[in-house]
């Protein structure tokens, strides 16, 4: 397994079939890419011998005061995914990016998909900063359809990258959305009755496997959409962050959220 970047327009188009191939949806204009990996932008490709399973895009971005890089697609093809190829691909981007001056990766990511918010905050160690619903309004690609593109906000200081995360005591007075045993989702008591702003910790349940809700239920994977958006659009305008991710081993998993 190789990881490079890439600088030629025949990559490029390997690009554009991996990417037409994982979201079975039009790519990204050769231009585009071309453009942006010419004016600070960083793309790799994962490569099983000569042939491109993985790739990583992303572009400049400038928030009036400091400029970063903006991580837009990482896709890995289904065979060689759960394999460690997003993170390797991960620390590479953020090695290079340090080399070229810049100090914070930021990408958005939906709050539901477990295996994302694990690998994004406890793996990378980066921090869910913001809740934004419906980003992109509604997709429909393999992953998205028919389902409000509601995405958090991740900011990767590569500065401080992978650092490790400390234990976190569970505390089920702290949990404000939890799963039943229909495995619906519910909002707590303690959301309604004990939330309140000065809490050190909450922690928030999602779905461990929303794909297979969505496939099965529609209704349920939409129940826990509108669940979701209504507890972390709170947590997140009460300062809160997306601090850490609870692999429990159940149905569910949990969102670490601290001020």
């Amino acid at each position: 397994m190789e990881i490079i970047r890439l600088n030629k327009m025949d990559q490029l188009k390997e690009v554009q079939y991996l990417e037409e191939t994982v979201w079975k949806e039009p790519s990204i204009p050769l231009h585009q890419t071309f453009t942006g990996l010419n004016n600070g932008g960083i793309i790799l490709g994962a490569y099983d011998e000569d042939r491109m399973i993985g790739f990583l895009y992303s572009f400049p971005g400038f928030d009036g005061k400091n400029a970063y890089l903006c991580s837009h697609m990482l896709g890995i093809l289904p065979e060689y995914r759960n394999a460690g190829i997003e993170k390797k691909m991960k620390i590479e981007q953020a090695i290079l990016a340090k080399e070229m001056g810049y100090e914070m990766i930021t990408w958005t990511f939906d709050p539901l998909q477990s295996e994302n918010a694990h690998f994004n905050l406890h793996k990378l160690g980066a921090i869910g900063t913001d809740f934004k619903a419906n980003t992109y309004a509604n997709f429909n690609d393999e992953f998205s359809k028919s389902i409000h593109s509601d995405r958090i906000q991740i900011m990767w200081d590569i500065r401080e990258r992978c650092q490790v995360k400390e234990p976190v005591h569970l505390d089920e007075t702290k949990i404000l959305l939890h799963m039943n045993s229909d495995t619906a989702p519910v909002i707590t008591e303690n959301y309604y009755q004990h939330y309140h702003k000065q809490n050190d910790v909450w922690f928030v349940a999602i779905p461990a496997d929303y794909q297979a809700i969505k496939q099965r239920d529609s209704a349920l994977a939409n129940n826990w959409r509108e669940a979701t958006k209504t507890i972390l659009k709170r947590i997140f305008d009460d300062g809160y962050q997306a601090n850490d991710f609870i692999i429990t081993g159940y149905d569910y998993n949990l969102y670490v959220f601290t001020k």
